[in-house]
């Protein structure tokens, strides 16, 4: 067996399902390394490869929470405000501004191709793309000098959000959590993407939101010092760094696709509930 520091070499890992049976892994080209363990355990090994083509790839990380940030691009303040008339002054307004946070329930994690569900509660489902920074080791109370070493990588993410329900009730919780409203994926990569990487959402291949990782109000390593003052954070935790501006609806029969430079896409059908 091969340890993981020499096998993944810069390489994308997550997680990819094999004859029913989930496995974490490295993707290698057309190969995809089988492991015993979360690619980030020091004691990981690779026990087997296998073929691309006889895998599907799944959710990169199993999260006992997703912890999300709201408003932390100063373009996105300004759209929410305009959407849902809630009043963001002095909430993310100022690079100096605490974090607003939130959670989304690990029921709403989902994969790459996995079905978007809209539900009949809502008439407006937004798409919301978003940098995702994935937690390695259990953690509290970092510093800015110890938080790059709790990191296990970074992936992509779609914080979809039923806007009307967000307006009607002032807090975000339930439009936030329904099911399938957490996708990520489509795996993870060590390092976190340049400053100048481009965030994006495309609907249907056309490009539909864009921002920058260095637009970010509160950068991520400083999101993760934030939240862990606050919260004990277990290995595969997620925090989801916020959305660019551009957010907009999505409908039953379309395809979205959220992308990072530097990690990949996630893709995922809408559908309507009941369809």
């Amino acid at each position: 067996m091969t340890s993981t520091p020499d096998a993944i070499a810069g390489l994308p890992f997550g997680r990819c399902r094999l004859e029913e049976t989930d496995h974490y892994c490295i993707f290698a080209g057309r190969t995809v390394r089988l492991l015993d363990r979360p690619a980030w355990d020091p004691e990981a090994e690779v026990v087997r490869s296998v073929s691309l083509s006889n895998v599907s790839i799944v959710t990169p990380v199993q999260p006992t929470k997703v912890i999300a940030v709201g408003l932390n691009y100063q373009a996105h303040v300004e759209e929410v405000r305009e959407h849902t008339g809630v009043d963001a002054a002095g909430a993310g307004t100022d690079a100096k501004a605490e974090p607003i946070l939130f959670m989304k329930p690990p029921s709403s994690v989902i994969g790459p191709g996995d079905e978007i569900v809209l539900p009949a509660r809502s008439d407006r489902v937004d798409y919301e793309a978003e940098l995702v920074l994935v937690v390695g080791r259990r953690c509290r109370d970092l510093t800015p000098q110890t938080a790059a070493d709790a990191v296990a990588g970074y992936t992509c993410g779609n914080d979809v959000t039923a806007r009307d329900l967000q307006k009607l009730d002032g807090q975000w919780t339930r439009a936030k959590s329904f099911d399938t409203f957490c996708p990520l994926g489509p795996w993870m990569v060590r390092d976190l993407p340049q400053q100048t990487a481009a965030v994006t959402t495309r609907i249907n291949n056309e490009v539909v939101q864009r921002g920058a990782v260095g637009e970010m109000i509160v950068a991520p390593l400083d999101l993760l010092v934030f939240v862990s003052g606050i919260m004990t954070l277990e290995p595969g935790d997620v925090i989801m760094t916020g959305t660019p501006q551009g957010v907009g609806p999505i409908a039953a029969g379309q395809r979205v696709t959220v992308a990072v430079d530097g990690i990949g896409m996630l893709t995922n059908p809408v559908v309507a509930a009941g369809g």
